[in-house]
């Protein structure tokens, strides 16, 4: 797998061009942590995660992965572009903490990523018009 950055991700200007980017085509149930969900868990409880997410979330300007006109208005995910793992955690990896390598996201952005499921991504609004009777 390769290794996913900020930098790169600036190259690419369209949320779709960026969604490409970041997807990884997972598979649903997959274990991630497993047993192991109280390491992430007291990870993202942390004083330096609440840090670095407000970092990314004001250096995103509050977007879905940092595009604007796509303001996030309800919860913000803070996505690991390169999944993280108890490993991580136990290791101390500075990765995990470094906002070169996360992104703001809308929680159906998180899931299309993971899942490679571009159908799960918010549809753009239709913009209605003057004598337009036909509902979307």
């Amino acid at each position: 797998m390769k290794t996913r950055s900020y930098h790169e991700l600036r190259r690419f200007h369209t949320f779709e061009e960026r969604y490409d980017y970041l997807k990884i085509s997972g598979e649903v149930g997959k274990i991630t942590f497993g047993f192991d969900r109280w390491m992430n868990q007291q990870f993202y409880t942390s004083t330096e995660w609440k840090h670095v997410r407000s970092e990314v979330i004001a250096r995103d300007r509050g977007c879905d992965l940092g595009i604007e006109d796509h303001e996030i208005y309800d919860r913000i995910y803070i996505h690991h572009m390169n999944p993280m793992s108890p490993a991580d955690i136990e290791q101390g990896s500075s990765d995990i903490l470094d906002p070169e390598f996360l992104i703001s996201t809308t929680h159906a952005t998180h899931n299309a990523i993971h899942y490679g499921d571009s159908s799960l991504l918010r549809k753009p609004l239709i913009e209605r018009r003057v004598g337009d009777t036909r509902l979307w």
